[in-house]
């Protein structure tokens, strides 16, 4: 009882910082809208800005490539392209 009594009484505040996460906006640029259509049914789009720090042309390529052959994910030849190169240009290393 007293567990549930506590839950009841913390739920207001969890809602209320659930509330105020913003959704990611990423880069507005060529091949956002194949990102948003390919990418975001499986995972969300916070992954984007948060390792791109770490990653460069290469590197996003392999992450792309390795959601379609690892993880089956259905992109089109000329989508994981144009998901490359959006990736690299906004959001890649040097």
């Amino acid at each position: 009882m007293r567990r549930f009594a506590i839950a009841l009484l913390a739920a207001p505040f969890a809602l209320a910082a659930l509330a105020q996460e913003k959704p990611v906006g990423l880069k507005n640029a060529p091949g956002r809208e194949k990102i948003e259509s390919n990418c975001s049914g499986c995972h969300s789009l916070d992954y984007i800005p948060m390792n791109s720090p770490f990653l460069d042309a290469a590197m996003w390529n392999a992450e792309v490539t390795k959601m379609i052959r690892a993880f089956g994910a259905p992109i089109s030849d000329d989508d994981a392209k144009a998901i490359v190169d959006y990736l690299a240009k906004n959001y890649g290393t040097p």
